[in-house]
């Protein structure tokens, strides 16, 4: 007696469905290896010829471009009529719009920032509170790592709408410190010695030289900016030895750094404050310190 699931199973095999079948898992199968193939081959030729981040953009379009193209061509092998498919898609697009505009708003602020380019992947960048490095620049957002090994996510419609420092664009920044010193010391001893100690730190510039100014009479000492040039790459290390510099050497000259005095007054109708008075020889005493207080 003939094997009946023997003869369907058979049937099937050789049928028009089954070959389909076959077809649309190879297309899948072959045409998405190819995608990411040529996906790495446009990011290495675009990497050459654009920045880093127009080459991530650019390479992103062309993999969700063959992917739209390759789900299409999947759906034609299964029948689907693409034509009511690109229509249903089409109103589906336009509701989506309207629902997501804040998403439409970081897309065309994304093109601005492309455009314009601002900073680059791999920039030190300052947005509001945030200050990191640039990782990625893609049409919603701005990934940023800050220095505490945060992980940042900076909608590109904030980024249009404020402030943008960056930290890295030029080769060269500037370094400023202000330090106060005593009233009673001499300005151009003071300016001698600051250009002396930027002279001396291996990590200042000569081109542009080093600014040294007497900035302001400030309200407990005479105020100086220190400013150096060095590479962008050493800013941190130069403020902290020019500070740890400056310290040492108007320590060991004699150059005072005052700290603010504040003085309290009570009012004409409040009492002195009472003064403790401590000595080696005698136990603690407490009591007024005039004769108004005794009264």
């Amino acid at each position: 007696m003939p094997d009946l699931g023997a003869i369907e199973w058979s049937t099937f095999l050789g049928s028009e469905e089954f070959w389909n079948i076959v077809r649309v898992v190879l297309l899948i199968g072959l045409g998405y290896l190819f995608l990411r193939i040529g996906t790495r081959l446009v990011i290495r030729f675009a990497s050459k010829r654009l920045s880093d981040q127009a080459a991530m953009l650019f390479s992103k379009g062309v993999y969700f471009g063959g992917l739209a193209l390759l789900i299409i061509i999947v759906l034609q092998q299964l029948g689907f009529e693409i034509t009511a498919l690109l229509g249903a898609a089409g109103v589906l697009g336009v509701a989506i719009g309207f629902a997501s505009q804040t998403s439409v708003s970081n897309i065309i602020s994304g093109l601005f920032l492309i455009s314009e380019r601002p900073f680059a992947v791999g920039d030190i960048i300052t947005v509001g509170d945030t200050t990191g490095v640039v990782l990625a620049i893609d049409l919603l957002s701005v990934k940023v790592r800050a220095f505490d090994n945060r992980f940042i996510r900076i909608p590109n419609e904030n980024i249009i709408k404020t402030e943008v420092v960056n930290l890295t664009r030029f080769p060269i920044r500037r370094v400023e410190i202000n330090v106060g010193v005593a009233y009673k010391e001499d300005v151009g001893r003071v300016k001698a010695l600051l250009k002396d100690i930027t002279a001396k730190n291996p990590a200042v510039l000569d081109e542009p030289e080093p600014l040294i100014l007497f900035s302001a009479f400030g309200d407990s000492a005479l105020d100086f900016m220190v400013g150096a040039w060095c590479v962008k790459t050493d800013v941190l290390a130069l403020r902290n030895s020019l500070m740890q510099d400056i310290k040492e050497r108007f320590d060991a000259e004699g150059i005072e750094i005052p700290f603010p005095h504040m003085s309290l007054y009570t009012g004409e109708a409040t009492k002195p404050f009472p003064l403790h008075l401590v000595s080696d020889d005698t136990q603690p005493t407490e009591g007024p310190t005039d004769s108004t207080a005794a009264d």
